[in-house]
């Protein structure tokens, strides 16, 4: 794979990182997004403890999307494609274990956006590897 489609993809899933996570990156946000996912499928209700994890996931992604989209890198793409296989695996793990069914829907799109940027890396011939040499 070349490096310019590679990078689009990085910058793409920072996109949706930013736009999906936002929201849980204040207490206050993160009230609203709980509320509007709770008409979508039962949540627990809010607590302290629940809001700080919220908050401290939304603000880590938060500045993690900001820094693939200002300084996008095919390492960036690397790592955030091995986040996206644990962050799929713990949703699949809340899925077993009850949690509410629109939980499918981000857990396909970190499905995807995993394979997009890890399958490159194991191709033969790839461009990636060069730029983490230099």
């Amino acid at each position: 794979m070349k490096i310019a489609p590679y990078l689009r993809v990085v910058r793409a899933s920072a996109w949706y990182d930013l736009v999906v996570t936002a929201g849980f990156a204040t207490p206050w946000t993160y009230a609203l997004v709980h509320d509007a996912l709770s008409t979508l499928g039962a949540l627990p209700e809010l607590d302290p403890v629940q809001t700080l994890y919220a908050n401290l996931m939304g603000s880590v992604v938060v500045v993690w999307a900001v820094l693939r989209l200002v300084r996008p890198l095919v390492l960036h793409g690397l790592f955030d494609g091995v986040a996206r296989v644990l962050f799929t695996a713990w949703q699949g793990y809340a899925l077993a274990h009850g949690a509410p069914r629109f939980l499918w829907l981000f857990l396909g799109v970190e499905a995807v956006f995993g394979v997009l940027q890890l399958v490159p890396w194991g191709r033969p011939g790839t461009e990636l590897r060069g730029p983490l040499v230099r």
